[in-house]
């Protein structure tokens, strides 16, 4: 084994405070990947969740991989080590399940080259009896798994802590792989994608996913009805993440805003608050070494004891942060709570700077309460401001750019007005059409116009010395958006560019397709989608009609007890 592989685990382990790492031989070997580096896998809070489930199983040890930075990957090929788990150092090989977490598709490839580093067969119609499966979740796999369906021998479609139980069961109970395939296609929520065949009309559009004899037609997904029943905290605290030495809390679940470019807003419906009493009673186990509590969720300011909890912290003098506030629910004593716990930045997201637009994808909130959120920002003596915008919003014209650097300089000048002289910061990104979103069926706004509309913002904003401007690579957007509404067909030239060392781009160019034009596709409502045998409880009529009311400006409201709208809360 390579020291220099060697010394780095050893020293990412003695960073770490939480840790369970269990003797060989006593228990099921179980892998975790997350397949990007180390710093960001442990700041997502659902690997820490089902880390700590599986370990409390006591038949199982969960052991973590995640994707050597650049310069240890070539270490791994020079000195023939192949990836080995932090707890343990045993090879990736060496298991007989890998479970995948998959959060964003610029991270297909990176598993890819996790799995080569593992000495794992990339294919799992190649893999045999004696090699581990491989079983992919999180976000990505729970919107539209097909790009990956080569690779996965199976999927879990929705919430982790629903099913991983019932999967290992199911592993355990059964002998052979073919076996073990077929009664996984049985769990509610999994979905093996080597059980159904997917058709092709003659110019190679998407036409159908057969299921084979004994597979659902259907895969439903699986949600937590009471969160409160699952971990909810982080299980290992480190200083090597982007949360450095923080505690983080889910205080909710889902969200009901309706934002109709979300993909959480819609899979992962619906919003569930965590009672106060249990988030309090997770902050109070907290490891000493804590230097910060971090609270997450989707709608972490929707939470209807956000003030109750943020006095308690501030009492209790326990340091604290929220990733971002809603402008419209931010208040004095919130604002205040978070400058006291040592907050400097308040993050806002208004997505986009025209009346017009946030009307369309319904984010119900306007430039007044933004500025609001700059006043109680300012008085309680945070002093910067940071927002988050999108560009290439369905139904977007040049003008509302033109506004959208507008709004950002009459926010810099509230700022100034009460006294302000922080720092501005504008992270804009292109959007993405999403899958079981309402723009699912929506293109990529054409690239030439991008350019364009970027160059209008950042022209606009190059006098303005104190507002910083950070943009996402146009180039990683088209990506994105074709991975995000592929067909197994995108799979198939994915894995190729990977195996040749190539980008997704050429490869497709060679087999006569644009990736451009891939992402620029509208597609029509009622055409086959590769994604329509799965089953995320709002129905595909619900999302038509919020296109609709997208391009009329109409507002949903957001979700209600009782409330039958969507399809979520049908049962």
């Amino acid at each position: 084994m390579s020291w220099i592989i060697k010394n780095y685990i050893k020293e990412t382990r003695e960073n770490e405070t939480g840790a369970q790492v269990y003797p060989p031989g006593l228990r099921h070997p179980v892998a975790f990947i997350y397949p990007n580096v180390y710093h960001l896998g442990m700041s997502n809070l659902g690997m820490h969740i089902l880390y700590q489930m599986i370990n409390e199983r006591g038949d199982s040890a969960c052991e973590r991989f995640f994707l050597p930075d650049k310069r240890l990957q070539q270490e791994h090929i020079k000195s023939k080590t192949p990836l080995l788990s932090l707890e343990n150092q045993r090879p990736l090989a060496d298991f007989d399940v890998i479970f995948v977490m998959l959060s964003f598709e610029m991270d297909y490839d990176n598993l890819l080259t996790v799995l080569d580093l593992g000495n794992i067969r990339l294919r799992a119609a190649e893999r045999n009896q004696r090699e581990p499966l491989v079983i992919i979740g999180g976000p990505c796999a729970t919107f539209n798994p097909e790009p990956l369906a080569a690779v996965a021998d199976a999927f879990v479609i929705g919430e982790g802590e629903e099913t991983v139980q019932h999967v290992l069961d199911t592993i355990y109970r059964e002998e052979s792989k073919q076996e073990r395939l077929a009664a996984l296609a049985q769990v509610p929520g999994v979905y093996v994608p080597s059980l159904y065949t997917a058709q092709y009309d003659d110019e190679g559009e998407f036409t159908a996913l057969l299921p084979q004899e004994g597979a659902p037609a259907k895969v439903a997904r699986q949600w937590a009805r009471d969160i409160d029943a699952y971990p909810h905290t982080s299980a290992i605290v480190t200083s090597g993440t982007e949360f450095e030495d923080m505690f983080i809390v889910e205080v909710a679940r889902g969200c009901g805003r309706h934002c109709r470019f979300c993909m959480a807003g819609y899979c992962f419906r619906k919003p569930r608050p965590r009672k106060l009493e249990n988030i309090l009673a997770d902050i109070a186990k907290r490891p000493e070494r804590t230097k910060k509590v971090g609270l997450m969720g989707a709608a972490v300011s929707d939470h209807p004891q956000m003030a109750e909890l943020t006095e308690y912290l501030v009492e209790h003098k326990i340091p604290f942060s929220v990733a971002s506030m809603r402008a419209d629910m931010l208040t004095e004593q919130i604002a205040h709570a978070l400058a006291q716990s040592g907050q400097r930045t308040m993050t806002v997201a208004p997505e986009a700077g025209s009346e017009r637009m946030r009307a369309a994808i319904n984010k119900g909130i306007t430039e007044e309460h933004v500025y609001n959120s700059i006043e109680l920002a300012a008085a309680a003596g945070m002093r910067n401001i940071k927002l988050y915008y999108m560009i290439g919003l369905p139904g977007e014209e040049d003008e509302d750019i033109v506004e959208t650097v507008e709004m950002i300089k009459r926010v810099r000048a509230k700022m100034d007005a009460v006294g302000n002289k922080g720092e501005l910061v504008i992270s804009v990104n292109g959007f993405v059409p999403k899958p079981f979103t309402p723009y699912q069926w929506a293109p990529l706004c054409n690239v030439r116009t991008l350019k364009k509309r970027f160059k209008i913002l950042s022209d606009g904003l190059k006098k303005e010395k104190r507002i910083k401007l950070i943009t996402e690579s146009l180039k990683e957007t088209v990506v994105q958006s074709v991975l995000a509404r592929g067909s197994r067909r995108i799979g198939e030239a994915l894995l190729k560019a990977h195996v040749e060392g190539r980008s997704l781009k050429q490869v497709l160019k060679e087999e006569g397709l644009d990736a451009e034009e891939l992402a620029e596709r509208e597609l029509q409502v009622g055409q086959p989608l590769p994604w329509q045998h799965l089953d995320m409880g709002v129905t595909q009529e619900y999302l038509a009609a919020e296109l609709q009311r997208s391009e009329s400006g109409k507002f949903t409201p957001m979700c209600f007890d009782g409330c039958r709208r969507c399809g979520v809360c049908r049962e």
